[in-house]
Formats: C-alpha cells, sequence, structure tokens
C-alpha cells in the first residue's frame, strides 16, 4: 500500500485551507456557535459573530477580539435577530459593509431555541417563538444572502439540527418539529442553491452546555437510554478525564465537545466537501436511533 508525506509548506496551506473567506455564523456568541466561528477563523477564514440579545454584546466582542488575535483574520460582531426580515437582512448588509469585496462564502446556520414541555403543556407562544427561531430565521438569513453566494458551488451552507428530528423524545414535539423542518428546507435548498453552494445539515446529539443543562431532569433520564448506546459516548477510564467519567456515570455517557461538533462542520465547509450536498450528517457520536 502507498504512502505519501507533507512538506511543510503543503501543510501551512491546509492549515489556511478557508484563508480569505467569508463566513457567517448566526447565534455564535457562545456554545456551538462560537466552537464553529472559531474553527473557520483557525483555517483562515473572516466571520461575522451573530447575536440576538444585548447581554450577548461583551461575549460577542470578546471572542471577536480574540479570534482576531490568535488566528489573524477580521473577526466582526453584528447584533441582528435572524427571526425576522429586517434582522435577517441587516445581518448580510452589515456582512457586506465590513467585508465588500467577499462573496458569502460560508453560512452556518446555528441560532436556535429549545423549549421542552410534555404535549398537554405546549402553548402557542412556546410553538411561534420556536418556529420563528429555527426554521424561520435560516430561511430568512439564506434568502438575503442568496444575491451574495459564490456563483461556482464553492460556497458552504451548513444548518445545525439536531437528533431530536428523529429520536421522538418526549417532551419535545415543538423543539423536534423545528429540526425536522429545517433537515427538510436543507434537502430543498440543495437543489435550488446547487450552483452556489453545498447545502447540508448537521445532527449533534446531546453536547455540553447550558442548552443541554437546561433541560429537566425528567428529560434527561428519558434520553439516558439512547447515550448509553451511543458508541462514541463511553467514558474510558484512564484515558478520559475525571470529569468525562463522572460526567458519564451522570448521564448514562459522555457529552460531546463543543469542538467536535464545530469539527464535523468545518469538514463540510472544507472544498474537499464539495461532492456532498443535501445530507444530513451525524455528529451524535455513533447515536442508534432504529
Amino acid at each position: 500500500m502507498g504512502h505519501f508525506t507533507l512538506d511543510r509548506n503543503h501543510s501551512r496551506t491546509m492549515s489556511r485551507s478557508l484563508q480569505g473567506k467569508l463566513g457567517i455564523v448566526t447565534g455564535s456568541s457562545r456554545g456551538i456557535g462560537a466552537a464553529i466561528a472559531e474553527n473557520l477563523a483557525s483555517k483562515g477564514c473572516n466571520v461575522v459573530i451573530n447575536y440576538a440579545s444585548d447581554s450577548s454584546t461583551p461575549l460577542a466582542a470578546s471572542l471577536a477580539d480574540r479570534l482576531s488575535s490568535a488566528h489573524n483574520i477580521r473577526a466582526v460582531p453584528v447584533q441582528a435577530d435572524i427571526s425576522t426580515p429586517a434582522g435577517a437582512t441587516s445581518l448580510i448588509a452589515a456582512a457586506r459593509a465590513h467585508f465588500p469585496t467577499s462573496a458569502v462564502d460560508i453560512l452556518i446556520n446555528n441560532a436556535g431555541i429549545a423549549r421542552s414541555a410534555p404535549l398537554p403543556h405546549v402553548t402557542p407562544a412556546d410553538f411561534d417563538a420556536s418556529y420563528r427561531v429555527n426554521v424561520l430565521g435560516p430561511l430568512l438569513v439564506v434568502q438575503a444572502a442568496q444575491p451574495h453566494l459564490p456563483r461556482d458551488r464553492s460556497g458552504r451552507i451548513v444548518n445545525v439540527s439536531s437528533v431530536s428530528a428523529a429520536a421522538g423524545f418526549a417532551g419535545q414535539s415543538v423543539y423536534g418539529g423545528t429540526k425536522a423542518a429545517l433537515e427538510a428546507m436543507t434537502r430543498t435548498w440543495a437543489r435550488e442553491l446547487a450552483e452556489n453552494a453545498t447545502v447540508n445539515a448537521v445532527n449533534p446529539g446531546p453536547v455540553e452546555g447550558p442548552m443541554y443543562a437546561s433541560n429537566s431532569d425528567e428529560f434527561r433520564e428519558g434520553i439516558r437510554g439512547w447515550v448509553m448506546h451511543t458508541p462514541l459516548m463511553r467514558a474510558r477510564e484512564g484515558v478520559d478525564s475525571e470529569d468525562e467519567v463522572r460526567e458519564a456515570r451522570e448521564n448514562g455517557g459522555r457529552l460531546a465537545r463543543l469542538g467536535e461538533i464545530a469539527g464535523v462542520v468545518g469538514m463540510l465547509c472544507s472544498a474537499e466537501a464539495g461532492w456532498c450536498t443535501g445530507q444530513v450528517v451525524c455528529a451524535n457520536g455513533g447515536m442508534l436511533m432504529h
């Protein structure tokens, strides 16, 4: 079997594989979105860090400063509520103002909210808010970005979905439905935007961070069996950290790390992923749902 080695110059080129490109990551002041922004920045991509609430302004500004300094790129925080037509339009307009010569090379639809409740307690307000952010928001952003996408299929759009779209977890009538809708739009956009960009979704399972921590004890107990049968969530004593081993005992397995999810998104943004579109890519540690 043949083998090859990379010289130093080629390695440096590969490590800056997104040099000069522009990426927009919605909901990226913290959590998965921030990890995705860092993954793109580490490869030379300029990034727009989107956030919605005033309380996230310091986080977004700090992240932008850190990424710019650490990775020698331009990172710009932009406050915009992508669940409204005006907010989505202003996000893309701000990106174009800061990077007037760049196409929107990469768009990550990450912003989302999770409101879990058993069926009798689901309210119209829960439904409206969730679908507005999780479904309408990505639609509006893609509409606003479409005129500025590349014309040579080099663009990349990645929608952050959830295993909840297919697993049918109790209490997630609304949240699971929004993610199923996002996956359906992914397949449609892959066809409609085929000359501009690949369009894929990433499907995480339980991930560390405040969103998972906000779930009820009942939900976490209900998902425990799924986690226990997910191959890569099995913690290994003597290999994984003591915190991961302890976490695995509490949850039935360790949670995905933010960087692990960001890594899968980053792969889909590479030139090498140019033949992958309209797909839902599992980033859930091998969660076996059937």
